[in-house]
């Protein structure tokens, strides 16, 4: 799996921690940052598709 870099401010970051660990939802920070790229790419799915901008995946 690719490796990226990314800055982010640090109140964004301490968000993110807050759902880390054994009493998150996310084992680490990389679990949780894959999770939110997922949701966020359906949810810019679903605009483009009422927007007819999604092309025929078959």
């Amino acid at each position: 799996m690719p490796k990226i870099s990314v800055e982010i401010p640090q109140e964004l970051l301490n968000d993110l921690d807050d759902h880390v660990g054994e009493d998150g939802k996310f084992v680490n920070r990389s679990d949780a940052i894959r999770s939110s790229i997922r949701k966020n790419l359906d949810i810019l799915d679903e605009i483009d598709k009422r927007h007819d901008r999604l092309e025929d995946q078959e």
